[in-house]
C-alpha cells in the first residue's frame, strides 16, 4: 500500500514537472519567434524614434504616442528596454534595433524619408495635396495604394539592416497617425499570420491596410500583400 502511494506520488511529481517543462518550452519558443520577426534580442536596448504631428514640428499625435507604448510593451515582453528619439535624430542605428514611426509628409519623419531614399528605392511617398487623387499615395513598384482618409488607409512596414548596423529598423510609414497604430497594433497581435506569408524574415517590406475606420478606428487592420521585391529593388 505504501508502495503504491509513494508510485503515485513519484508519478504526479513526475507529470507536474513534464507539463511545466513543456510549457516552458513552449513560451520560449513564442518569445524566440516573435523577437525574431522584430529583429530583436532579450536584454537589448531598442530605439523608437517617433516622429512629428503633420506640418506642426515639436508637437506629437496621441495616436503615435499610444503607438509608442504599443512597441514598449513588446519590447516589455521581450525583455528589451527602451530609448526614445525624435524624427531629428542622426547617426546609425549600431546594435540597437529601430523602430521608426510616422511617414515622411510634410517633414513629419525626416528619417523615415531618409530610410527610404537609402533602402527602399522603389518606394514613393507622394507629398500631400488636395486636389490630386494620389495625395499621400504610397507607390511601390507603379501600382498605387491611394489615401482615402477616415475610411481606408494604408501603412508601408519594411525591416532591414543598413550596412552599418549589426541591427535591423524596422520602418512603420503610414499615410496618417491611424494607420501607424493599426499597422503596429496589429502586427503585435498577428505577426505569425504575416509571418508566413513572407519570402524572408531578414528583410521585408509589405503593406498594412486599415479599413472602416470611421465605425472601427484602428482595430480592423489587414495584411494587404508583400511588395518586398518592388519595394527593394531586387
Amino acid at each position: 500500500m505504501v508502495a503504491n502511494i509513494g508510485f503515485g506520488l513519484v508519478t504526479s511529481l513526475l507529470g507536474g514537472v513534464f507539463v511545466w517543462l513543456w510549457d516552458r518550452a513552449k513560451r520560449i519558443r513564442e518569445v524566440n519567434r516573435r523577437a525574431a520577426f522584430f529583429g530583436v534580442r532579450p536584454g537589448q536596448t531598442c530605439l523608437i524614434v517617433l516622429g512629428n504631428k503633420y506640418n506642426a514640428p515639436g508637437t506629437v499625435h496621441y495616436r503615435d504616442v499610444r503607438a509608442v507604448v504599443e512597441l514598449s510593451l513588446l519590447a516589455g515582453e521581450l525583455g528589451c528596454k527602451v530609448a526614445v528619439e525624435s524624427g531629428d535624430f542622426r547617426g546609425g542605428n549600431g546594435d540597437r534595433t529601430e523602430f521608426c514611426v510616422g511617414g515622411p509628409t510634410g517633414g513629419a519623419n525626416i528619417r523615415t524619408g531618409g530610410h527610404l531614399a537609402a533602402h527602399l528605392p522603389g518606394v514613393t511617398i507622394h507629398p500631400f495635396d488636395g486636389t490630386r487623387p494620389n495625395s499621400v499615395a504610397i507607390e511601390v513598384g507603379g501600382e498605387k495604394y491611394l489615401f482615402d482618409r477616415g475610411n481606408q488607409e494604408y501603412a508601408l512596414v519594411a525591416k532591414f539592416t543598413p550596412a552599418e548596423s549589426t541591427s535591423p529598423v524596422f520602418l512603420v510609414s503610414g499615410q496618417t497617425s491611424v494607420a501607424n497604430l493599426a499597422a503596429i497594433h496589429f502586427l503585435r497581435r498577428q505577426y505569425p499570420h504575416v509571418a508566413g506569408r513572407l519570402s524572408s524574415l531578414e528583410r521585408f517590406c509589405v503593406l498594412i491596410r486599415v479599413s472602416g475606420i470611421g465605425t472601427y478606428e484602428f482595430h480592423r487592420a489587414a495584411l494587404e500583400r508583400e511588395v518586398s521585391a518592388a519595394a527593394f529593388g531586387q
